[in-house]
């Protein structure tokens, strides 16, 4: 766990520092942008260290799960990291994370039908088979778990909102389809948990229902926020284009 906490720290300085780097050389990067990255710094730390061992077992354990797969992975995709480092890093590093970033293997994990499936998928396995009883008694299982949560939230986040460069951005309708029917499968399970709890667990029945109140509430108000920002985006690219016809010339007749 220290050793987590250090790396999200150090992550975060270095974020700053990089910022930093880029105002002080005359280059514009809003402040509102490392204070996202941070936040979802805090967000993810707050959500291991956090003394949750006081809540019921279930519902502490699903506030962890919200914080790891869902708050901190949106928060550092609106602090735009690759493309901060894009901008920060000298050219031999910036050429190499360049060809990674725009390689089939990284559009096809962004591509939001893979993306929605694998965070989808992901939670389904640990709530819905014994993979959450068989972590208990496996550490290292736990941790696997708890990566896979934020890996996956990340690369939704990531094609759902494609803030930074990719290899091929998908379109509105497809970003916005494959959010809608991920929102709806993180309900749906939520939903299954106020009944019946994952398999080879043990949970109290007021406990169920306090995390599947955590889950699916707490599901609603990120994929709302994914939404209101898609929505933004969208109105802002059409706002982009009336401009470009305004601006264009004018075919003359004959």
């Amino acid at each position: 766990m220290t050793a987590v906490v250090l790396v999200v720290a150090v992550c975060c300085l270095g974020y700053v520092a990089a910022s930093w780097r880029l105002r002080g050389r005359g280059d514009r990067w809003p402040h509102r942008r490392d204070v996202a990255f941070c936040a979802g710094g805090t967000a993810l730390i707050a959500s291991l260290a956090a003394p949750w061992h006081g809540w019921p077992p279930f519902t502490g354990h699903m506030v962890t799960h919200l914080g790891i797969g869902m708050i901190a992975p949106l928060l550092f995709v609106l602090g735009r990291p690759v493309t901060l480092a894009l901008r920060a890093l000298p050219v031999r590093p910036r050429q190499r994370l360049l060809s990674c970033v725009r390689s089939r293997a990284a559009a096809l994990l962004v591509w939001p039908p893979v993306a929605a499936l694998l965070h989808v998928a992901g939670l389904w396995a640990v709530y819905r088979t014994p993979l959450l009883a068989a972590g208990h008694h496996r550490p290292w299982l736990h941790a696997l778990v708890g990566a896979h949560l934020l890996t996956s939230g990340l690369l939704l986040a990531f094609a759902v909102l494609a803030v930074d460069p990719l290899r091929h951005r998908a379109g509105f309708a497809l970003r916005g389809g494959c959010l809608l029917a991920a929102s709806a499968a993180h309900g749906i399970l939520a939903k299954s948990l106020y009944a019946t709890g994952p398999p080879g667990t043990t949970y109290a029945v007021a406990d169920l229902h306090g995390a599947s109140y955590v889950m699916y509430y707490g599901g609603d108000v990120v994929g709302i926020a994914l939404a209101v920002l898609l929505g933004h985006q969208w109105y802002a690219a059409g706002g982009r284009a009336l401009v470009r016809a305004r601006r264009a010339p004018r075919a003359h007749p004959g």
